[in-house]
């Protein structure tokens, strides 16, 4: 499948609300991912591609940029789309977009329990360095906090 890569727009958001309430027990709401569009920090990357014969969004990579760091906010992809390295080519993306602001330090919360995440990242290099207790609200669940500082490369996954 050709995949297409595109920064979110106002018009994206029923279409990328559907894919967070299809991966996410407690999803963001249409609030956010409008106060993120206006964010200066912010960025939203779009996967897209062909579905039935019209561009459908396939999967999204929210982050911010502060400083000298990328937060990773969240990384979904449509259910019925995974396991095609979709959600690896938006990390990517993620990856090369700062390294190309000069950028080589990133950071991101994942739940303790979900170890397919987990284990997403690690493919990529991050490392596990801490756990927030308590982070998820909904649940108490602890966050393990995972960094990845590049040097020199930005591709790190296969």
């Amino acid at each position: 499948m050709k995949i297409k890569l595109a920064p979110m727009t106002e018009d994206d958001v029923d279409e990328v609300l559907e894919i967070e309430n299809l991966s996410f027990a407690s999803p963001w709401s249409k609030r956010l991912f409008l106060d993120e569009l206006v964010n200066p920090n912010s960025h939203i990357t779009l996967a897209k591609g062909d579905i039935d014969g019209h561009e459908s969004i396939l999967g999204f990579a929210c982050f911010w940029i502060v400083a000298d760091e990328t937060h990773i906010l969240n990384i979904a992809v449509h259910p019925g789309c995974r396991r095609r390295g979709i959600a690896k080519r938006l990390l990517n993306h993620v990856l090369e977009f700062a390294k190309n602001k000069g950028i080589n330090y990133f950071a991101l919360e994942v739940r303790n329990r979900n170890q397919a995440a987990i284990e997403f990242y690690k493919g990529f290099g991050f490392k596990a360095v801490g756990v927030r207790k308590g982070y998820y609200a909904d649940t108490g669940e602890d966050a393990i906090l995972m960094e990845l500082e590049l040097k020199g490369q930005a591709n790190v996954s296969s």
